[in-house]
């Protein structure tokens, strides 16, 4: 009788963690506290420890060593790119070039193609004042600019794994290789884009480029920042490293184990700038993927999670519009990463998980362009050019939610035939 209430009390103290952990996700923060997700995610882990939800071995079971080894390592050869100036050096270059015509469709694809096989959040970090003040030199209105940049983002991290920190994760825990991967939803990224491109084009302000404009003149020359026009040669070591990583990934080696190769070669490489790299990793991010396998580990083993199984197993998630729907809907409410880590059990369990892995990477990330919160690269575009200019929830609204919903049913037909 005793060891039967400790059970129950057991199984409603992880339920009550679990419940509380996800409210936090959905409100973005504790009401009344400045504990967010990552935090919330650092103290629900330590609760399940606490509680004893996750004894001995279950506790090591718990944790996906090879997804967060990607993340870090990854996040350690973004940033290294950042501090060679590369980014900054392939935005100056396009903005130099580009006929002023052309602003929005090079902003699109380049921020697109680069999302595509780096993190998204850092391209956005650093695009974003190149490109208000390429609009501003051409004294057009930067807000579609800067809308197309944060909506061309989300939907280039879409093609590969290692594009966002989902698809991180989902690569990880499906098994999916990195070639499988990009031969499926390269081209649900590149169709995104284009389409982004032609609805943003009807958002695009009418004013008349600058009289006598050109791909050289002085305006787009001001809005470069100095230095970024030449690439120092101290970033060729940084290029090479980046480029066996990526030669690596489309041989089909383990991605974890690449991605940590080439961290480590970066930070031996330049052992007196480690601790800068290291500064630039996102550790919270880090916080919330363990504390997530954690949490997500306990209430698996408390049974909490197998009526989602069942549901699962049901085939009410078997038709590509539900499930991209529901992966949707739950993504703008919890936040993407707590989304995925949720649906990980029941879609490894479904009639066809390899199409169901590639629906739930599509649907997650496509569906950060439904509103201004709905991905981290919004939320980067929007605070990096604060001081300047704004971008209201309306205006982002108008522009992604439509986005969001020709791409989402674009992925779900195109998936539905050649997955």
């Amino acid at each position: 009788m005793h060891a039967w209430s400790l059970a129950s009390l057991r199984e409603a103290a992880v339920a009550a963690i679990f419940l509380a952990c996800y409210f936090v996700f959905a409100a973005g923060r504790l009401p009344g506290t400045r504990i967010g997700r990552a935090a919330a995610a650092g103290i629900g882990a330590l609760l399940m420890i606490a509680v004893g939800a996750l004894p001995g071995a279950a506790l090591r079971q718990a944790i996906d060593v090879p997804t967060l080894t990607l993340l870090f390592a990854m996040m350690v050869v973004v940033a290294a790119l950042y501090r060679a100036g590369v980014f900054a050096w392939i935005a100056a270059a396009v903005v130099a070039r580009v006929r002023p015509g052309r602003l929005l469709p090079a902003v699109v694809f380049t921020s697109g193609l680069l999302s595509a096989f780096l993190v998204n959040d850092i391209v956005c970090l650093v695009l974003a004042p190149l490109v208000l003040e390429a609009a501003r030199a051409l004294r057009r209105d930067p807000v579609v600019y800067l809308l197309a940049l944060a909506i061309a983002s989300n939907i280039g991290s879409a093609a590969t794994i290692t594009g966002n920190p989902q698809n991180i994760l989902i690569g990880s825990v499906s098994g999916i290789g990195y070639r499988d991967f990009l031969w499926h939803l390269g081209p649900v990224a590149a169709l995104g884009l284009c389409i982004a491109w032609g609805w943003l084009r009807r958002l695009e302000p009418a004013a008349a480029p600058v009289a006598g404009a050109a791909p050289e003149s002085p305006l787009l020359a001001a809005a470069l920042p100095a230095g970024a026009a030449r690439l120092d040669r101290a970033a060729l070591p940084s290029i090479a490293v980046v480029g066996l990583v990526l030669a690596g990934f489309l041989l089909g080696l383990p991605p974890a184990w690449v991605a940590a190769a080439g961290a480590a070669a970066l930070l031996l490489a330049q052992p007196r700038a480690a601790w800068r790299l290291l500064r630039d990793v996102d550790w919270g991010l880090l916080l919330l993927f363990l504390g997530l396998f954690l949490i997500i580990g306990g209430a698996r083993d408390a049974g909490l999670l197998a009526p989602l199984a069942r549901w699962s197993a049901s085939g009410a998630l078997r038709h590509a519009a539900v499930f991209t729907t529901l992966v949707a809907v739950l993504s703008n409410l919890v936040s993407n990463v707590p989304a995925v880590m949720l649906l990980k059990a029941p879609v490894a369990h479904l009639a066809h998980p390899h199409r169901a892995w590639l629906l739930l990477a599509m649907a997650s990330t496509l569906a950060g362009n439904l509103t201004l919160t709905g991905s981290i690269a919004n939320l980067i575009v929007v605070e990096r050019v604060r001081s300047q200019t704004q971008i209201g929830f309306w205006r982002y609204f108008r522009a992604g939610f439509p986005i969001a919903v020709l791409t989402l049913a674009a992925g779900a037909v195109w998936l539905s035939f050649f997955a």
